[in-house]
Order: structure tokens, then sequence, then C-alpha cells
């Protein structure tokens, strides 16, 4: 087991959390605050056990100077204000006197948030490419190093990766909630289902190789179903097909082809448009000029007893074009049959968490994952670096 902030003596310490702040701005508005409330339990223990709290974050990517007006992370400082009800000292640079003189300052219970760690990438990528002196400088500000940034993970940065190997460390409450959901995915209850839907097959590839031995079912919808359909030898119009991906998905067909549950029926239409007209067709019934956008009712039909005979499912990637409401159906369907039941429903990142939460699901879920890239990462088997970094428990 990970050490945890529990693990520490907090009184008086500059603590360095390590946050995901990473938040959706549109027109200079917060459109979606999900994981700055992800943070707060973190945030609010270490403020009532008197620590002096030091946040870092990053938001969105900075390549050019351009880049740094819409990535300032003044308005989250204001956002988490709101939510903590109390006030969040800002730093506006992410070094030098003023930041060093604000840290100095700090008096227990008081919580600054410094301006955006890819501020740094500006020059030369020190934050992304784990710069040693940012490291060592970031790691100079503080006693103790929390992480809590679970979709950060994956990365070695000089904020999670670097910090780490420098302070007495441990993970928050969110990481700590992340790792014991994918423990539970170690040894499944059975049978264990594995969804798949999204886009592009290229974007599980790893998943679909490292999970395919371990689980009963996968059914596949969304994007990726019609790479796989095409690899069986049917037409699938204008729908999205990865060529150079047919070859692998005929090799696992041909491997696991009593797992893989492919739809029978798709919503097909002619345009990418919610107005334009669509239909429901058999899959080997696809005209040239149509496109699917998402899976039908005879294919929920058969996802319908796999599913509720699971004591454990998976999910990855939405079954349908959700954004449009015609084609949100798929989703929300098989998201009802999924929930019901004590079964593990969890959900693997990114965006069908997001259609979760649009679609009212996402409080019956048992874990939807902060963190789509490194939980994929930890599916496919590969390291986490964040989390490798942080020491274990004597």
């Amino acid at each position: 087991m990970k050490k945890t902030i529990k693990d520490y003596d907090l009184k008086g310490k500059k603590v360095i959390i390590r946050v995901d702040f990473n938040v959706p701005i549109k027109e200079g508005k917060i459109i979606d605050d999900t994981r700055i409330k992800e943070s707060l339990e973190t945030i609010h223990y270490a403020i009532e056990h008197d620590a002096k709290v030091i946040l870092l974050a990053h938001l969105g990517r900075v390549k050019e100077k351009s880049d740094l007006e819409k990535n300032n992370l003044e308005i989250v400082a204001h956002r988490l204000s709101d939510l903590l009800e109390k006030e969040i000292l800002f730093s506006k640079k992410t070094r030098g006197e003023g930041l060093e003189e604000a840290v100095q300052n700090l008096e227990e219970q008081e919580v600054l948030l410094i301006q955006n760690t890819r501020y740094e990438d500006l020059d030369g990528q020190k934050e992304s490419k784990n710069d040693k002196d940012l490291a060592s400088y970031w790691a100079s500000l503080g006693d103790l190093f929390i992480n809590d940034a679970f979709g950060t993970v994956h990365r070695s940065h000089a904020s999670n990766v670097g910090i780490a190997k420098l302070l007495p460390n441990g993970v928050g409450f969110l990481i700590e909630k992340e790792l014991n959901a994918l423990k539970t995915l170690d040894q499944p209850k059975k049978p264990y289902t594995l969804i798949l839907g999204g886009a592009k097959v290229s974007d599980k590839i790893g998943v679909i190789e490292n999970l395919l031995p371990k689980v009963d079912h996968v059914l596949i919808g969304g994007g990726m179903a019609f790479t796989f359909l095409k690899a069986k030898g049917l037409e699938v119009g204008k729908s999205l097909v990865e060529e150079d991906k047919i070859e692998f998905c005929k090799e696992m067909l041909e491997k696991y082809e009593e797992k893989i549950v492919l739809p029978v029926d798709v919503n097909v239409t002619t345009e990418f448009d919610e107005n334009a007209k669509n239909h429901v067709v058999a899959v080997d019934e696809i005209e040239e000029d149509e496109m699917g956008m998402d899976i039908g009712p005879k294919t929920i039909d058969l996802y319908r007893p796999i599913l509720t005979e699971s004591k454990t499912i998976l999910w990855n990637g939405p079954l349908g074009v959700y954004e449009m409401k015609k084609y949100q159906k798929g989703t929300k369907d098989t998201l009802s049959i999924a929930v019901r039941g004590n079964r593990r429903l969890i959900l693997g990142g990114g965006d069908i968490v997001a259609a979760a939460k649009e679609l009212g699901f996402l409080h019956r879920v048992k874990h939807a994952s902060t963190g789509g890239g490194a939980m994929l990462e930890y599916l496919e088997g590969r390291d986490l670096p964040g989390i490798d970094a942080i020491s274990e428990e004597e």
C-alpha cells in the first residue's frame, strides 16, 4: 500500500498538494468544476490538520505565449475560494521572489495556489520533461508532498514525479480511491464484462490485448465497432473505419470469437448533423452514403442478459455520438441496465464519465475514474510513474 496523507502529522508543515484542476473553460467561465470538487476532501483534511497548504496544478497545454492567458489558473482560484468558503491566495508566477515570500508568510490553514505548472513548458518543456532543477525548486517550498492528481499519474512531470523523489510523500484521498477501485479489477468478481466504445480501435489496442484474456465478454460499440464489422467482411458505408487496424480486429475476432459481441443493428444517417434524417438498420444493410451514429435496440437487447448476469463491468467510451440527443439512446439504455443490481460498475474516465453525468446516471455508478488516460494505461498493464514515485507503507 502507498503512504497517504493520513500517515503524516501536518500541523505547521508546508504541504505541497498536486491536484488536477485541468477544467474546461469557455468564454472565461468554468463549464464543469468536477475536478476541483474532487480535490476538496484532501484540501479540507490538510486545512483541518493545521497545514500550510500549497497547491500545484496544470491547465491546458502551453506551447506559445498566446496560450498563457487562456490557461491562467486564477479563475480556478476564485472557484476554489467559493467551494472552500475561504480566501485562496494566488501566485501569478511559478517561481521567483514573490512566490517565495508568499510561501514564507503562509499561516496554518491558509491555502496558496501556484500558477499553472505548464507555464514552465514555454521554455524547454521543463514541467512536462521533469526538469530536475524545476522539481528541486518546487520541492524547496515545502516539507511534504501529496499527490492527488490521478489524471496525471501516467506522466513523469516535475510537479508529480520530480517533487516526490525529493520530499516525504503520499497520496491524497482521490488517488487512494482510484487505486482501491483499480485493485478490485485485479481479482474481479465474475462474470466480468468489458464495454468498449468511443471512436477509435487504435486508442484501445493495449486495453484489448491486455484484458481480452481476463474478461468473460467484450461488448463493442461506438465508432470503433465499424472497424470490427469491416473486419468481418461487412460494408459499413461512410462509418468511421481505421483501415490500418482491420487486420488487428480480424486477429482478435478469430482468437476471441466467443467473447466479442458486436452490434447487430445501428442508427444511421447521411450527415454528421443532428437535424439530418436517421433510421435504424441491421449492420448488413448500411447503405454507401450512410454512417453509423449509435447502436440500435436489438443490440441493446443482445447486451442485456450479459450485463444482467455480470458481477463486474468496466466501461470505457460511449456507444454512440451522445453529444447529439437523438444518438444518446444506446449509451443511456445500456447505462440503465448496467447500474441496476448489486454489481460493480467502473467507468474508465473521459467521455463515458461525461456521458453518465449528462444522462443522469453518475450518482449510481460504483466508481467513475477522474483520469481517462491514466486508467487506460493501467488497464494496458503499463506502469504509472506518478504512483510508482510514492513511498510504500512500512
